[in-house]
């Protein structure tokens, strides 16, 4: 099996790391393979850097000529992901929804903890789209930047503040708000008491399920392929 995960950011070591954490949760036999989208943000934060970003993520799939079974995009929040199921004729799976709909499996209040505050509006938006808003006692941000979760003692201390945040708002299970945060789930949870759920590993295991099931998203109504006209991408 062979999974494509898209950065939704153009910084390449970001990509490195989300990968390491894929193919850390993939099953035997699945490759994976990290997208990095030529143009667009470095980091993206807020919602400019999040329309950008959906665009340069569409592109870089729309020229994709590799092997791939399924798409695990993974931006926390950002747009994109019912454009890309238009596009592609594999399962896509957003980290953002991902995470969540197993976080109601296991508890029946989550919280979500993330970069900067800038973020959390656009994040809870995107929950609701995905129908698991209600689910959501809140989306704190930890105050640091998305290039800054390199320091990972910084980041661990900045999580678990954030952590105790929704915690003591009834947040019965904790999701990492950013793919960036991949790798940390078990020290958190360790320390938090409570289980943490990271996107990256919960995506790229509900595609392998959607792909051994030979599922993909339906083509009646929201799904159906994009309409045939011209369409300019930015270039020449």
């Amino acid at each position: 099996m062979r999974i494509v995960v898209t950065n939704c950011n153009t910084t390449q070591e970001m990509t490195e790391e989300i990968v390491r954490g894929a193919r850390a949760a993939a099953g035997p036999g699945t490759t994976v393979t990290g997208l990095t989208p030529s143009w667009g943000p470095e980091s993206a934060e807020g919602w400019l850097d999040s329309y950008l970003s959906a665009a340069a993520v569409l592109d870089a799939l729309r020229t994709y000529e590799g092997p791939c079974d399924a798409v695990v995009m993974a931006g926390f929040g950002e747009h994109g992901r019912e454009g890309a199921r238009e596009l592609v004729d594999v399962p896509v799976v957003d980290i953002t929804e991902a995470a969540a709909h197993l976080a109601c499996l296991l508890g029946r209040r989550y919280g979500v903890v993330t970069t900067l505050e800038r973020s959390c509006g656009q994040i809870e938006d995107s929950l609701e789209l995905a129908g698991v808003g209600r689910n959501c006692v809140g989306v704190v941000g930890t105050g640091l930047g998305v290039l800054e979760l390199e320091d990972a003692e910084r980041t661990q201390a900045a999580l678990l503040t954030a952590a105790e945040r929704v915690r003591g708002a009834g947040a019965e299970v904790l999701v990492l708000g950013c793919a960036g945060m991949t790798g940390l789930q078990r020290v958190v949870a360790e320390k938090l008491g409570l289980p943490v759920v990271d996107g990256v590993g919960v995506a790229v295991r509900l595609a392998e399920s959607l792909v051994a099931l030979g599922l993909t998203a339906s083509r009646a109504g929201a799904y159906a392929r994009p309409l045939p006209k011209r369409r300019g991408w930015g270039r020449p």
